[in-house]
C-alpha cells in the first residue's frame, strides 16, 4: 500500500504543469562598446561593400536588471539583427545562465495579427461615396496566413473581402513582441533584486577602413621632399540598430576567423501581410478561368483600390525620448594600443554609430614627415643589347616606376603603425592644389620602410640586359656573363634608382665599388642619376646553383 501511494504521489508530480517564468525586460544600456574586426577576406586596393559588409564587432551592453524570487526570462530589448547568439555572453547574474533564445519575429502586420487571435480589435470602414466612416468590435478568429476572418455581431467575415476600404486597430502590441530584436535568458535567482548586467556578443554586418590624406612639400636637391599625412578611421555599421554615446575600437590586422558569422548570424524578420478572399476572385477583379487546370493571374489592382488599402495602425503610449542639441564637431583622434600582435585604436571619447551610416574618426596627423622619391628598374638576364646601341635614342628605353617611400620612425616624423588603406596623394602649386595619385596601402608597422607605387615615370628611363653572347642557358654552367644598365634622368635635380638584379637565391652578382643588398626577396643596388644626365653600368651575373666542381 505504501509503494502504491508513493507512485501515486510520483506521477502526480510528474503531471503536474511547471511553474511559468516571469518575463522581465533589461533597462535600456547604461553603457555601450563596441570593437569593429574588418572584413578578413578584403584584399590590398579594395573597398568595403557598404551594401554586403563582411567584418564583424564585438558589442559589450550594459543594462539593468530587476529580478524576482525565482527563475524568470530576462528580455534583452535591441540587440543588433546581426546578433551572432552562440556567442552571447551574460556575467552579473547571481544564477548564471539556464538557457539562451533568439526571438526569430519582429513586431509587423503579420505578427501582430498572430499575436492578437481570439482578442478583439476594431474594424473600420469608410463609404468611398460619403466618406462616413463606421467603426465595430471585432474577434479575430484566424492567423494571418491567407485569408483573414473576423467575427463580429453580424456574424463571421473575411478582411478587404467587402468591397469597401478598411481598417484595422490594434488597442495593444501582443506581449512578446518587439519593433526591435530581441535577445532573451532563463535564469534563477533565490531571493530577487536589482543586478548591473553585461551582454557581450559578435555581430555581423561591420567593417571599417583607413584612408590617408598625403600632402607633398617642395622637393629637396636629393630627391626628399616633406609631406603631412593625415588619416581617419571609417566606420561602418549595416545593421538597423544604433549604438548611442558608445565606446567605439577598431582592430588592426587581420584576425583567424573560422566560423561562418554569416550564416549563424540570421536575423529576425518581419512577415509581411498578405490578405485573400474566398472563394478566389471579386466583382472588381473577376474570377480567374482555368485553362488545363491553369488559372490565368488577376490583373494588378487599380492605383485607386491601392490607395484606398489602409495599412494597419497600433495605437497606445508612445516612448518619448529626449530631445538633444547637437553639439559642436570635436577633433577626435584615436589612440593606438597593443592587442597581441595587431593594433587596437580606441576612440578617446564616447561617439554614436549611426544604424546602417558611416562614422569617420582621425587617428593619425602628421605635420611634418620626411619622406623621398625612387625610381625602380628591373633586370632581366635573358635580354640583350643589340650592337649599335650605345647611342640608341633615350626614348626607346623603358619606363622605370616611381615610388614614394618613408621610414616609419618616430624621428623620421612618423613612428605609427599603420593600418592597411588608400593613400589620396596632393601637391601644391602656383595654381593651388592639385590631386596627384590615388595609392594602395598595405598594413605598415613601426620601424618598417613604406614603399607607394604612385606609377610609371615619364622623366625617368632605362634598359638593363647582358652585352654577351652567351645564351642565358649558360648561365647553369657557373660562367659569368657581362651585364650593363642604361638610365637616363631627364629632371633637373638628381633621383635615386634601385635597380633589381634578381633572385638571391638564383643568382650571384659581382659589382664594382657599389653595395648590394637584399629587398623584398630581390638583390638590389641603388645608384644616383644626376640631373639631365644617362648613365651606363657594367657588372657581372651567375647562376648561384652551379655545380661544385666548377
Amino acid at each position: 500500500m505504501r509503494r502504491l501511494f508513493l507512485s501515486f504521489l510520483l506521477v502526480a508530480g510528474a503531471c503536474a504543469p511547471a511553474t511559468a517564468r516571469e518575463v522581465v525586460t533589461a533597462s535600456e544600456p547604461d553603457a555601450l562598446a563596441i570593437t569593429v574586426y574588418r572584413d578578413p577576406d578584403r584584399y590590398l586596393g579594395q573597398e568595403m561593400d557598404r551594401d554586403w559588409p563582411q567584418g564583424i564587432a564585438m558589442i559589450t551592453e550594459t543594462r539593468t536588471v530587476t529580478l524576482p524570487a525565482g527563475e524568470s526570462t530576462i528580455r534583452f530589448d535591441g540587440v543588433a539583427e546581426g546578433m551572432v547568439a552562440v556567442s552571447a555572453i551574460v556575467t552579473g547574474l547571481p544564477g548564471g545562465t539556464i538557457e539562451k533564445n533568439r526571438n526569430a519575429d519582429l513586431l509587423s502586420p503579420a505578427a501582430l495579427l498572430d499575436g492578437t487571435l481570439g482578442n478583439r480589435v476594431r474594424v473600420s470602414r469608410t463609404n468611398p461615396a460619403t466618406g462616413a466612416t463606421q467603426s465595430e468590435s471585432a474577434i479575430v478568429r484566424t492567423r494571418a496566413d491567407g485569408g483573414l476572418v473576423l467575427q463580429t455581431q453580424e456574424g463571421y467575415e473575411a478582411v478587404r473581402c467587402s468591397g469597401l476600404p478598411e481598417k484595422l486597430t490594434f488597442d495593444r502590441v501582443p506581449t512578446g513582441l518587439s519593433a526591435n530584436p530581441v535577445f532573451s535568458i532563463d535564469t534563477r535567482d533565490e531571493t530577487g533584486g536589482t543586478y548591473q548586467v553585461q551582454l557581450t556578443y559578435i555581430a555581423w554586418g561591420f567593417d571599417w577602413q583607413a584612408n590617408y590624406v598625403a600632402t607633398l612639400a617642395d622637393t629637396g636637391a636629393k630627391g626628399d621632399v616633406d609631406l603631412r599625412l593625415m588619416s581617419w578611421l571609417t566606420i561602418l555599421n549595416d545593421n538597423g540598430q544604433s549604438f548611442p554615446d558608445a565606446d567605439l575600437m577598431a582592430v588592426a590586422g587581420t584576425i583567424n576567423i573560422t566560423s561562418d558569422f554569416e550564416q549563424l548570424s540570421d536575423p529576425p524578420t518581419a512577415r509581411p501581410l498578405r490578405l485573400t478572399c474566398y472563394p478566389i476572385g471579386s466583382t472588381a477583379a473577376g474570377t480567374p478561368v482555368y485553362y488545363n487546370n491553369l488559372a490565368l493571374p488577376a490583373p494588378p489592382p487599380s492605383p485607386m483600390m491601392m490607395e484606398s488599402a489602409s495599412p494597419i495602425v497600433v495605437t497606445g503610449a508612445r516612448v518619448k525620448r529626449d530631445n538633444f542639441d547637437s553639439a559642436a564637431p570635436l577633433a577626435l583622434v584615436a589612440k593606438e594600443e597593443q592587442l597581441g600582435d595587431l593594433k587596437l585604436y580606441r576612440i578617446p571619447e564616447q561617439v554614436d554609430v549611426a544604424a546602417q551610416g558611416l562614422k569617420q574618426v582621425a587617428f593619425l596627423d602628421k605635420q611634418r614627415v620626411r619622406a623621398q622619391y625612387l625610381y625602380m628598374a628591373d633586370c632581366d638576364p635573358y635580354d640583350g643589347f643589340n650592337p649599335g646601341d650605345d647611342d640608341r635614342d633615350i626614348s626607346e628605353l623603358d619606363e622605370t616606376y616611381l615610388f614614394l617611400t618613408m621610414k616609419n620612425l618616430e624621428e623620421r616624423g612618423l613612428g605609427a603603425a599603420l593600418p592597411m588603406g588608400g593613400v589620396t596623394l596632393f601637391e601644391p602649386g602656383p595654381a593651388g592644389t592639385h590631386l596627384v595619385a590615388e595609392l594602395d596601402m598595405r598594413d605598415y608597422a613601426v620601424g618598417q620602410d613604406i614603399e607607394l607605387e604612385i606609377g610609371e615615370s615619364t622623366q625617368v628611363f632605362s634598359q638593363c640586359a647582358r652585352t654577351s653572347e652567351d645564351d642565358p642557358d649558360e648561365l647553369r654552367k657557373g660562367k659569368w656573363v657581362q651585364m650593363r644598365a642604361q638610365i637616363s634622368n631627364a629632371n633637373n635635380h638628381p633621383v635615386q634608382l634601385r635597380l633589381k638584379l634578381g633572385d638571391p637565391a638564383d643568382y650571384e652578382v659581382r659589382w664594382p665599388r657599389q653595395k648590394r643588398r637584399v629587398k623584398n626577396g630581390s638583390l638590389v643596388v641603388e645608384v644616383t642619376i644626376p640631373a639631365n644626365a644617362m648613365r651606363e653600368f657594367d657588372w657581372k651575373l651567375r647562376n648561384a646553383n652551379r655545380p661544385d666542381d666548377e
